[in-house]
């Protein structure tokens, strides 16, 4: 699992990865209510804003921690928003990508930074 500085986590398999937010992130946020994922299909770049998370606290953009094509969203969120809540880093990812320039990965943070980067 790599990382994000803006709180977003992706797991690789091959060329495809899953992307969510991290357990922080969702600390931080409190109580998600609303999600509002990308098309599939979507052709995204690293950074580009591709989802939102909106909270009791406030409203969240998320970002492509890679650069890719969007190929499945998590629709259980539609109905099960709270998933976000109890599973971040699992059962409450967001969506999958398949990474165009895997090249990118290397300049995410492995657990051990992320983790030095919120202290």
């Amino acid at each position: 699992m790599k990382f994000t500085e803006s709180h977003e986590w992706i797991e690789v398999d091959g060329d495809l990865g899953t992307v969510g937010i991290t357990q922080q992130a969702q600390k931080e946020l409190g109580e998600v209510v609303h999600v509002e994922l990308p098309i599939v299909g979507k052709k995204v770049s690293v950074g580009e804003e591709v989802a939102v998370l909106e909270s009791t606290k406030a409203a969240a953009d998320i970002y492509a921690p890679v650069s890719g094509e969007i190929v499945a969203i998590n629709q259980k969120l539609a109905d099960f928003s709270e998933m976000i809540n109890k599973a971040p880093e699992s059962d409450g990812w967001l969506f999958k990508i398949r990474c165009t320039k895997p090249e990118e990965l290397e300049k995410l943070l492995n657990r051990k930074e992320y983790l030095s980067l919120i202290e």
